[in-house]
């Protein structure tokens, strides 16, 4: 496919409905929290700033779904579980760490682009 060719997206193509969970608001930041290895639901919670509980359930259900994340049972008192990213989860890290890389950057760019947007339309 040459550089001209545009990609076009199906309603009915399954990439597009993982691609949308993987880049999700949530999924990169909590793929990126476990890579430092399992954690508990709270930890995870703590380390993501303004996540809910509600969307951090969610988020990670999602994952696991997707296998990108086990959830495991700790047998404790009182019981436990914790979330751990997959190998097919730790996939994912090198384009999300090379994402990270642009955004750091180029954030000084996108800084100066809506810098002059926001002159521009007068907001």
């Amino acid at each position: 496919m040459d550089a001209k060719t545009c990609q076009s997206f199906s309603a009915e193509c399954p990439s597009r409905e993982l691609f949308d969970q993987i880049a999700g608001k949530w999924s990169m930041m909590v793929l990126t929290v476990l890579d430092a290895g399992p954690m508990r639901f709270n930890a995870i919670k703590r380390h993501l700033e303004g996540i809910t509980q509600k969307a951090l359930t969610d988020c990670l259900r999602r994952l696991e779904r997707n296998g990108l994340v086990e959830r495991r049972v700790i047998p404790a008192s009182p019981v436990g579980v914790e979330y751990e990213i997959t190998a097919l989860g730790r996939t994912l890290q090198p384009p999300f760490k090379a994402l990270y890389a642009w955004t750091m950057e180029k954030m000084p760019d996108v800084e100066a682009a809506r810098r002059n947007f926001d002159h521009r339309s007068g907001t």
